[in-house]
């Protein structure tokens, strides 16, 4: 199989040549536009079926906070899963049909976000997921299943993602099974997949994630991949509009250069953030890690140069793959990563391009050869330390990274 992208990319050597991509189906569903007010009652939307997903008419249960007490055993501190900028996680059970509270390891277990009484997110990001998580239905979307609002705080209820986050299997597990190259991939594709519905214009407007990260891609038992958090998700431009613009919210390291210094936010803005995921699923490596020895700290700086080396990009390998991985199928995968990490956010390719490339690279499978791959650095730091902003320039050398107040906390749900 050949590379996958037409375009060049910068400061590839001239020899690197690339042909077409793979040819992509859209089928587009028209749908009635959604209402501008959130609310979790059945809206009037058409029920349109995308190619895996579809837009519904919300059917959200509204519990109580008595419910959700006897749920997580009134949120007690062994229930919690996680924690964010939003608020706490608490682990729940309900029953699967009815879902009223049950007891523990009765019906079905579900996450149970609460907000923090002080948090400025909380109302605006509750609306949000209510709003786009009670609108849209794909595989690769986490289920909303509820949401509650009482004592001024607010409460949005999840299906419960039994193996937590891909952050957490990448850096943070102490002891933990590395994650197998197929296990990789199959991660990838799956947040490829609900990303690109996303995109799809299944209504009249595109929705931008907004804050594509490791931590909000959650996986289920099967290490199927799941987009959650949408709390900052922003319907797309419309009337011929390239890009829509608004306050920079997000992570570091993962906002598209932009974005950051611009306001504006364009469908591939989330682009970018997938290539850095990708880079990390690839190295094992946070985006940012002041840890690092120097030169090393900023993922994508360092990263650069080295993907389109087929030599230099053993050196990026995760070495917890132990070799164990198609070396032409990570080379690829290395194109892939530089095409979204254009700054040019026109150049970047579309999520349904990106799809249909990681699907062909997960066709190619490991030769004889590949098994004796170097495995250098070892001596990677994974102790989940999360990094503080880093200071970089784009290639227009616009300053990225002053106002620290504009990263929000990693988080979980």
């Amino acid at each position: 199989m050949g590379n996958c992208w037409p375009k060049p990319v910068d400061a590839l050597p001239p020899t690197v040549k690339y042909s077409n991509p793979p040819s992509v189906i859209k089928k587009h569903v028209s749908t009635p536009p959604a209402s501008n007010t959130v609310v979790a009652e059945a809206s009037g939307d058409g029920g349109g079926v995308t190619v895996s997903g579809k837009i519904i008419t919300p059917n959200l249960k509204m519990f109580t906070l008595a419910e959700l007490k006897s749920a997580t055993r009134n949120f007690r501190p062994d229930t919690v899963l996680g924690e964010g900028g939003f608020g706490t996680v608490f682990k729940g059970w309900v029953d699967d049909k009815t879902f009223a509270p049950s007891r523990v390891g009765v019906g079905m277990p579900v996450a149970v976000k609460k907000s923090n009484p002080d948090s400025e997110q909380g109302l605006k990001e509750w609306q949000a997921e209510v709003k786009f998580l009670g609108k849209y239905s794909h595989p690769n979307l986490v289920k909303l299943i509820g949401y509650c609002w009482e004592e001024k705080t607010f409460f949005l209820v999840y299906e419960h993602m039994q193996k937590g986050s891909l952050e957490s299997h990448l850096f943070r597990q102490e002891g933990a099974e590395a994650l197998s190259w197929d296990t990789r991939l199959k991660i990838a594709i799956g947040a490829a997949r609900g990303l690109a519905f996303l995109h799809t214009d299944t209504s009249e407007k595109q929705v931008i994630y907004r804050d594509f990260k490791a931590s909000n891609i959650l996986l289920d038992s099967d290490y199927n991949a799941k987009l959650s958090d949408f709390g900052l998700a922003k319907m797309g431009p419309v009337n011929g509009d390239s890009h829509v613009t608004t306050r920079v919210v997000g992570t570091y390291g993962y906002a598209a250069p932009e974005y950051m210094a611009t306001g504006h936010l364009y469908v591939r803005s989330d682009v970018y953030g997938f290539g850095v995921v990708l880079l990390e699923i690839l190295s094992g490596r946070r985006v940012l890690d002041l840890n690092r020895p120097n030169g090393e700290h900023n993922l994508v700086d360092w990263a650069k140069p080295m993907l389109p080396d087929k030599k230099k990009l053993r050196k990026l390998m995760d070495p917890r793959l132990e070799g164990q991985y198609p070396s032409k199928a990570a080379f690829q995968i290395g194109e892939i990563i530089l095409q979204c990490l254009e700054p040019d956010p026109k150049i970047r390719p579309s999520m349904n391009e990106i799809l249909a490339c990681l699907e062909q690279c997960n066709a190619i499978k490991v030769k004889p050869r590949d098994r004796n791959t170097s495995r250098d650095h070892r001596n990677y730091n994974h102790d989940g330390h999360r990094s503080p902003l880093h200071v970089k320039k784009t290639a227009s050398g616009n300053v990225i990274g002053k106002q620290v107040h504009h990263a929000t906390i990693n988080r979980s749900y």
